[in-house]
């Protein structure tokens, strides 16, 4: 059994204290939030995630979990300190260090034996080098350390099951003994392990979300060409996701990606190339891409309404993925300001992510379900593909519309169903409206001829 701290509590840092506890460490997670703590002591979660608080409470009550605002405490006997604190975007898409600084200045300060440092936030490359000088410093005392990184690649909605069955476990040092001894933390994940330097794993982190956030963009740049040549992106994705070199994920068109990682992510390594005289063209135009889709969506509904004045619209989904209640760069919160600035009424409904959408979300009417939601509406926006949504009544929807029309921002449905069930009904890159006619003969009358 190995001693652990892990300097903050937010998502990744409750997810890793909670399952490194389960694999049998005796985890100190620390958070200078003396209310998020109190709250966690008595089995309040903080986040909305899937399994989360079952991992947590067994491990509570096996007494290998606790937490504390005292980095005292934290630190007396540890082995292996995380820093897994929040980077937030800055004013011009940098990377906020300030909760880094402070982590490291805390360590540093309590630290009274050889430590091995973590980073699992996801931090701009050069961070590790930073952190090191930082702790040496505040130290009162010298005293051996080492830095390493080890980026986090969890999912929301799905990361205990991401921590626990990890594609790979990525680790930087200067000190290849210090990588190796977190690497022995890893291996009962039984997962690959790749060993580097410090600024390459930090690098790794930002390029595989960066690739990750290009694929949904050319998927949705894809979808905008289908709908006008008549084709299905659906499909596309598909016949694509076969070819092994491309694979099926991350290529579902829709209304853009949002969250805390891939806005943030793409933004400040865009802006770190850019500080040393670099022009990332495809970053930028990434960006563009996703930025768009929510005004996209809108103009979609005001084309099939004709004017959004005085009309009430209402979203199914605000959280900016299914399985979580983040709302942080949630399409949602654009598609509502926009909706009202052109004189609708919104109305909304999400299975979890209410209570933490109200706040960015002043005037959006908060509703219990799909069908108090439907009531009266000139038209639904799917804007999050939970899967509630793929089960409510349809017919029922309809008939509580005032008008039945539907934007379906995830392509949860089939057009030509949705269009029987009596709905005006558009998705994403799905251009039946060119190619293919109502009983999905070819129609393509723009092909030149080949007499």
């Amino acid at each position: 059994m190995k001693q652990i701290c892990v300097v903050g509590v937010g998502y990744v840092g409750l997810v890793t204290a909670a399952c490194f506890a389960d694999l049998g460490n005796r985890v100190i997670a620390l958070d200078i939030d003396e209310k998020k703590v109190q709250n966690l002591r008595q089995g309040v979660m903080p986040i909305y995630e899937p399994g989360l608080k079952e991992v947590v409470e067994r491990n509570v009550n096996s007494k290998r979990l606790t937490f504390t605002t005292s980095y005292e405490e934290a630190l007396n006997g540890t082995e292996f300190a995380f820093i897994a604190v929040g980077t937030p975007m800055g004013e011009e898409g940098e990377a906020e260090m300030k909760y880094v600084k402070s982590a490291a200045v805390g360590i540093a300060e309590h630290m009274t034996a050889p430590l091995v440092i973590i980073n699992k936030s996801t931090v701009p490359v050069g961070t590790g080098d930073w952190v090191a000088d930082i702790v040496r410093h505040h130290q009162k005392r010298p005293m051996l350390f080492s830095v390493v990184s080890c980026p986090e690649f969890l999912r929301e909605g799905s990361a205990i099951v991401d921590f626990m069955q990890p594609h790979r476990t990525v680790l930087g040092s200067e000190h290849r003994e210090a990588a190796e001894k977190v690497a022995q933390l890893h291996l009962p994940l039984r997962a690959p392990i790749v060993i580097t330097d410090l600024r390459t794993a930090e690098m790794i982190k930002y390029a595989s979300n960066a690739f990750l956030a290009t694929k949904i963009s050319f998927i949705n740049e894809i979808a905008n060409i289908c709908e006008a040549l008549g084709a299905d992106v659906k499909e596309v994705a598909i016949g694509m996701g076969y070819d092994v070199r491309i694979g099926r994920h991350f290529l579902d068109a829709g209304v853009g990606y949002g969250g805390s990682c891939f806005p943030k992510d793409v933004k400040a390594l865009a802006y770190m190339a850019a500080e040393k005289g670099r022009h990332p063209q495809l970053l930028n135009v990434v960006m563009d891409i996703n930025n768009d889709r929510r005004g996209m969506a809108v103009s979609r509904v005001k084309e099939m309404l004709g004017s959004l004045q005085g009309k009430t619209i209402g979203l199914l989904g605000l959280s900016f993925k299914p399985n979580t209640d983040d709302m942080r760069d949630a399409p949602s919160i654009t598609i509502a300001q926009m909706l009202q600035a052109e004189g609708a009424t919104v109305r909304a409904y999400d299975p979890v992510a209410m209570e933490v959408a109200s706040p960015f979300m002043p005037g959006v009417q908060m509703m219990p379900d799909p069908y108090t939601l439907a009531e009266g509406c000139d038209a639904l926006m799917v804007v999050t593909e939970w899967n509630e949504f793929k089960q409510i009544d349809r017919n029922r929807v309809r008939r509580l519309m005032r008008q039945p029309v539907m934007f379906d921002g995830r392509n949860l449905y089939e057009p030509l169903e949705m269009r029987k069930l009596g709905f005006t009904y558009l998705a994403v890159g799905r251009g039946y409206e060119v190619g293919v006619s109502a009983q999905g003969d070819a129609a393509h009358s723009n092909l030149p001829s080949t007499d």
